[in-house]
């Protein structure tokens, strides 16, 4: 039968529910007309008293409603809570397999026509499969697997992922056990039908054992029954300090997440790998192990020797309170992680814990086994005094709220701890009045706790202290969390009675100062590192960087093996491709240096290979193999002592290769100052000018480890990152950069952090931006965050976009214009009605059929919000509603930003500020613009008081940031962004660096109260001098553009008049003495440039129609330049440009002269003259729309 699979505990426990008919069962159609019948009759009579349940009692199934399906189950109550505002039932909803939360109140008594049908949810089991599992014997050096209680992770991921893969799947009923279904079940995967009971048996996975009457536990299971020793499933033990993994012969790749003894760890550089059916990659293993050298108890040291027993499943969650067992399980958690099986034993027998893992910054790492601790110990010493048990430091409030939120979802049901997230910013009297009496956990940042303990806050109750993502920790706030050590030492120190005291340090780097918190603060530490390239640091591998040409490497190569053949060394030096492995090979063997060579295409088998490199050595001979990176993973060799990197490691590559030293990792804790002798591991990168490919990724972790690094490897890594800088040219400019100043991860960062005029510079710039004065009234209409915000500019004389959305509003009123559009183009403006509001909008992504409705995403232009609707909503906008440019502009207060080094501002910040600046006037002194964003500083909340004509200062946004405690100041802000806009390839006005200079004095607030806007300036050569945004035609077309010489200075926009007739169109460049000129056409475009005077001036024109460049012309004389541009098409132009320029005027003399002519009109027709730079100039007696005069 063709089944679907709804929920996996493991192949032992899972529900099916039967998608085709076969006698017996119940087809799916019943279940939905059940569905629909049940949620009629419930939401009918759901108030009734007849139907609801006044005693609900456990393991009897009721109608529950499930707030995550939205509708009435059937649900078989497993368990009830107690809770402050009544009882809540886990339930299991018979139907879909799923545990849900249930209050007592949404439970209702199960009618008996509902009852007849049988659960659509059918427990099931593999039939006679059993799990296996791997067993050590550290004493006799021998490992075997055999039959286990509990299903191995592995086992159970390997499970799901043959299920989630499966296009379908079937299941045959063998027996019924205790009323589970013991079944053989069949997959589909990529057209190949799989037995899944005989794959888990195939990979030792499971075993078979027919059953006796029923399900019988496989502890009655003799150990000498089927067990298969080291000789079927051979294993490999990597010296005393890491734990054995099993070789499996089926030839698949292991997962990082599977489950204890049988997953390798990717490297620290690398995406985790697909799935291969071709090699094993077993290349790295942890390290688990008390570190030498420091006091160890009795007790704690043979627990530490069998350590994989607690990798079993059984044991781990025996460490787990049932409460977070079933909280783990509703989490759709399916068991510990690799690191989780070594982590959370030691962490639950209240051991010190330093755990290094891709995983490191998952809060699941400590909470489950500290929140055990917890429960079960009732800590008597202290029931005198008040204050924290545990308390774990985040590097920031965004990590800190996760814990939180992960910690009052694992504690439903437990002991009331009270958690606390404290996030106090420099608000004195918040420090002071912090209560914590009936607090167990605390979760906070580095900065907190210090402003805790300067209040005489005592940490003489902490037990347990969590330092999380330790290595950020470090890096950012080293001082902060040794003050807090110090403290709890001394805490600990006083401590009265038998009390565990216990410090968990998890991340995903090793950091030099782990090495004196486990020294100085800790006490039988135990220490747990999954990643390979972190394990070489704490095993002190050197790390060489030797820089070299590459036709000088093999030169190179030779130097260094002459150093390794006089000390000893058994030397692996690794190389991309076969004819390079036989290059080395041959220049070794004419330089009488005895060394073995390995790759794919070579005849020698890997047994002899490593057979002959071990003799090599024990012989007294120095070993060097030379070898291909996929020939590591047959050899298994792992104690070399000296690694030599011929071609540049990838990041894929570079742990695989270090894992060949891991016989010869030091593994006791050193001083920062490690002597040479104590260096057993070498690692030497043969860097050259073709290694620039993998450069970033390997000077960060020299660094990180403190090697010595050569220049060159910094030039390299300077180019390459150049270049991956301008790969993000057509990404948005950084957000952080333009908030704040400054992009803490510029190479993390998706986004760009130089200008790009043809995004920054936008052309359909609204003319409140363009005539932007010192002096604005500002409108916030969407709230980023804090200090970032989207809203219009607000013109005093005239509010165009007030008139706009009173005709919009009027116009859309009559119910035969709402006309819905069919379909959607991208970037088209449409109109929104909500309400009785229109708004103009934008689709900037294309529909999503959802059902069927198509969702599109838009955008306000007015507003600068986003958003997605159904794209029926849209409404046809008329051409006349759009000639106004969008409103929205970017809104940026300067000069603050959030306390302790922050990234983010804290949504408490961010929620005040929205309450009270939205919707609302603002005056605001701009210092600085870039495009459609403005940085003002300050921000003046006003009232107006229109009898008097006045406006009254109510609050400045800055300084009421400050006032919470949570924001300071950022002098550095505004100069970082002049700095980043000198850099752009437009003109240095000396005018406009003047005006946009950083403005701290804040006393001409007054000004603010009534703004004015200056006239426009006349389009002179001379206004080069003068606007405060760049000309917005000014657009890099292609990055050749950008590249160009011409755009790579520093230069000016020269005024230009044109006129026309039918056949031409001329342009008169006004520019005196013009030298070096240059213009170039093509048929939509024309570039002019040249020096005059000292100034160097460009002209980069889109045409709105088609001319011929090739008869096209430029003449330059004394006093002007005179472009002729000849029509592709005979007619006249509405407008000579695309888009709009304040520098491109009508040239009024040429137009009174062909006045009878009449070129620009059609009808009768009247021009106004507006102000000069003005575009809007003409305006139709048929339309009354503005028109450009371009």
């Amino acid at each position: 039968m063709e089944v679907v699979v709804l929920k996996i505990e493991d192949p032992s426990c899972f529900w099916i529910a039967v998608k085709e008919y076969v006698p017996g069962f119940v087809v799916e159609t019943v279940y939905e007309n059940l569905n629909a019948e049940m949620e009629q009759f419930y939401n009918t009579y759901k108030d009734s008293d007849e139907v609801k349940q006044e005693e609900i009692e456990l393991g009897q199934v009721y109608v529950a409603f499930s707030e995550e399906l939205k509708c009435w189950c059937r649900a078989l109550v497993k368990s009830v809570q107690c809770q402050i505002d009544g009882f809540q039932f886990v339930c299991f909803l018979v139907d879909y397999a799923k545990y849900c939360y249930v209050a007592s109140e949404n439970i209702r008594v199960l009618a008996e026509a509902f009852a007849k049908i049988p659960h659509r949810a059918k427990k099931c089991g593999l039939h006679c499969t059993k799990p296996l599992t791997l067993y050590i014997d550290y004493c006799e050096n021998t490992a075997k697997i055999g039959p286990a209680k509990r299903w191995d992770t592995a086992a159970i991921e390997h499970f799901r992922k043959l299920l989630e893969e499966a296009t379908e799947v079937k299941a045959t009923v063998q027996t019924i056990e205790d009323e589970v279904l013991q079944v053989f079940l069949y997959v589909t995967i990529r057209d190949e039908k799989i037995c899944v009971n005989d794959d888990l048996v195939a990979k030792h996975f499971a075993h078979y054992k027919e059953s006796e009457g029923t399900a019988e536990s496989s502890s009655d299971v003799s150990d000498d029954e089927f067990l298969f020793y080291a000789e079927c499933v051979p294993v490999e033990f990597i010296g005393p300090t890491f734990l054995a993994r099993p070789k499996l012969p089926f030839g698949e790749e292991v997962s990082s997440h599977l489950g204890p003894g049988l997953a390798g760890c990717n490297s620290v550089l690398e995406k985790p790998s697909q799935r291969s059916h071709t090699d094993l990659n077993d290349n790295m293993v942890p390290v688990a192990s008390m570190v030498p050298g420091l006091p160890s108890k009795e007790d704690r040291a043979v627990w530490t020797e069998r350590v994989p027993q607690f990798l079993n499943s059984v044991s781990v969650q025996t460490h787990i309170v049932e409460d977070d067992q079933q909280e783990l399980a509703c989490s759709k958690f399916s068991g510990p992680t690799f690191t989780q099986s070594y982590c959370w034993p030691a962490i639950a027998w209240g051991c010190d814990v330093v755990a290094i893992s891709h995983q490191g910054n998952d809060p699941l790492l400590y909470i489950p086994p500290v929140l055990t601790l917890l429960q079960e110990n009732d800590y008597q010493a202290l029931h005198n005094t008040s204050g924290p048990l545990a308390l774990i430091v985040c590097p920031g409030w965004k990590k800190a709220q996760l814990v939180f939120d992960l910690l009052k979802t694992f504690m439903k049901g437990c002991r009331p701890l009270y958690p606390m997230l404290i996030i106090l910013g420099q608000n004195e009297e918040a420090a002071s009045q912090m209560e914590m009496r009936r607090c167990k956990v605390v979760v906070t940042t580095p900065y907190n706790v210090q402003r805790l303990l300067e209040h005489n806050t005592r940490l003489c109750r902490v037990c347990h202290l969590v330092l999380d993502e330790i290595e950020v920790l470090f890096s950012d706030t080293f001082e902060q969390v040794f003050t807090i050590l110090a403290c709890y030492k001394k805490a600990t120190a006083q401590a009265q009675g038998n009390l565990p005291h216990q410090i968990i340090a998890v991340g995903t780097q090793w950091n030099k100062h782990i090495t004196p918190l486990i020294k100085e603060f800790m006490t039988d530490p135990y220490i747990v590192i999954t990643v390979i390239e972190e394990a070489a640091i704490f095993g002190n591998v050197q790390q060489v960087v030797q820089p070299c040409m590459n036709s000088n490497r093999t030169a190179e190569l030779l130097k260094i093996l002459d150093f390794t053949q006089r000390n000893f060394q058994k030397v692996l030096i690794f190389t991309d491709s076969a004819t390079e492995v036989e290059m080395i090979h041959k220049a070794l063997k004419s330089n009488s240096i005895v060394s073995m060579k390995k790759h794919r295409e070579s005849k020698c088998i890997a047994a002899c290979v490593l057979e002959r490199w071990r003799k090599m050595y024990s012989s007294g001979t120095p070993a060097v193999l030379v070898l291909t990176d996929d020939c590591l993973q047959s050899l298994g060799i792992t104690d070399a002592t000296w690694v030599i990197h011929f071609s540049f490691p990838s990041p894929a590559v570079f742990g695989q290769r270090l894992q060949s030293m891991s016989d010869n990792f030091c593994t006791g804790i050193k001083d920062s100052a490690v002597d040479q002798e104590d260096m057993k591991a070498t690692s030497v990168i043969l860097l050259t000018e073709d290694s620039s490919c993998h450069a970033p990724g390997i000077l960060n972790y020299l660094k990180h480890a403190e090697a010595e690094i050569p220049e060159e490897l910094y030039d390299l890594t300077a180019r390459v990152q150049e270049s991956e800088e301008d790969k993000k040219f057509s990404r948005p400019l950084c957000a952080s950069l333009k908030t704040f100043g400054i992009c803490r991860n510029r190479t993390e960062c998706p986004d760009r952090h130089q200008i790009n005029l043809s995004i920054d510079m936008a052309q359909n710039i609204a003319d409140e931006m363009i005539e932007t004065p010192e002096c604005v009234t500002i409108l916030p209409l969407f709230i980023v965050h804090a200090t970032n915000y989207f809203g219009r500019i607000v013109k005093k004389q005239k509010d165009q976009y007030a008139v706009l959305a009173k005709e919009m509003n009027d116009y859309f009123k009559v119910p035969g214009h709402r006309i819905s559009v069919n379909t959607t183009e991208k970037s088209v403006f449409y109109g929104l009605l909500e309400g009785a509001v229109c708004h103009r909008v934008q689709v900037v992504e294309n529909p999503a059929k959802d059902e069927n409705v198509y969702k599109v995403t838009i955008k306000y232009v007015d507003e600068g919000r986003t958003s997605q609707v159904n794209s029926e909503q849209l409404l046809h906008l008329p051409v006349k509603f759009q000639s106004l440019p969008p409103q929205a502009v970017e809104i940026i207060v300067c000069s603050v930003k959030p306390i302790d080094n922050e990234v983010e501002w804290n949504p408490k910040v961010t929620d005040h500020i929205n309450r009270k600046i939205k919707g609302k006037f603002h005056h605001a002194k701009v210092m600085h613009t870039l495009g459609k964003t403005v940085w003002v500083d300050p921000m003046v909340g006003v009232t107006s008081l229109p009898t008097i004509k006045m406006w009254i200062n109510e609050y400045n946004i800055r300084s009421e940031i400050l006032s919470m405690g949570l924001g300071t100041d950022n002098p550095e802000h505004v100069g970082a962004i002049q700095k980043l806009c000198r850099q752009m390839p437009v003109l240095d006005h000396a005018g406009s660096l003047e005006y946009l200079s950083t403005k701290e004095d804040t006393a001409g607030l007054e000004e603010a109260s009534s703004p004015q806007a200056p006239s426009i300036q006349e389009n002179t050569a001379e206004s080069c001098n003068s606007p405060v945004t760049p000309p917005s035609n000014y657009v890099v077309q292609t990055k050749e553009a950008e590249d160009s010489t011409v755009h790579q200075q520093k230069s000016c926009h020269p005024s230009i008049k044109w006129f026309q007739d039918d056949v031409s169109v001329s342009l008169r460049v006004q520019i005196l003495g013009a030298t070096d000129s240059k213009c170039e056409f093509s048929r939509e475009n024309v570039n002019f440039s040249a020096y005059s005077e000292g100034k160097f001036y460009v002209a980069d024109l889109e045409l709105y129609q088609s001319v011929i460049a090739e008869k096209s012309t430029c003449v330059i004389t004394d006093r002007e330049a005179v472009i002729v541009l000849v029509k592709e098409e005979k007619g006249e132009w509405c407008k000579l440009l695309k888009n709009k320029n304040v520098h491109v005027s009508l040239d009024f003399e040429h137009w009174e002269e062909s006045e009878d002519e009449r070129p620009f009109t059609a009808g009768s027709a009247k021009l106004n003259c507006l102000p000069a730079g003005s575009e809007d100039w003409f305006e139709s007696s048929e339309d009354t729309d503005t028109e450009s005069d371009e």
